[in-house]
C-alpha cells in the first residue's frame, strides 16, 4: 500500500514543488496515511485544497482501503 501512495505523491509532486512546497510520506498504518508538508505549503491558504481535497482525494480514490489522511 505504501508504494501505491508514494506513486500518487510523485504524480502531484511537480505541481507542489512548482509552488515552493514539498510533501513526503511519513507512514501508512492501520488504513491511515501520514504526510509531512514543508516549504511554502506550510501556512498557505491553498493548503486544504491541495492536500486534503486533491492529493487526499486521489489517494482515497485509487486506494479505497485508506480511511484517513493526516497532514503534519
Amino acid at each position: 500500500m505504501e508504494n501505491k501512495v508514494q506513486k500518487i505523491i510523485e504524480k502531484m509532486l511537480p505541481y507542489i514543488q512548482m509552488h515552493g512546497g514539498d510533501v513526503s510520506l511519513v507512514e501508512v498504518k492501520d488504513e491511515i496515511v501520514k504526510l509531512k508538508v514543508s516549504g511554502a505549503c506550510v501556512g498557505c491558504r491553498m493548503h486544504d485544497e491541495t492536500f486534503n481535497r486533491m492529493l487526499g482525494g486521489m489517494i482515497k480514490e485509487e486506494i479505497p482501503e485508506i480511511k484517513n489522511i493526516i497532514i503534519e
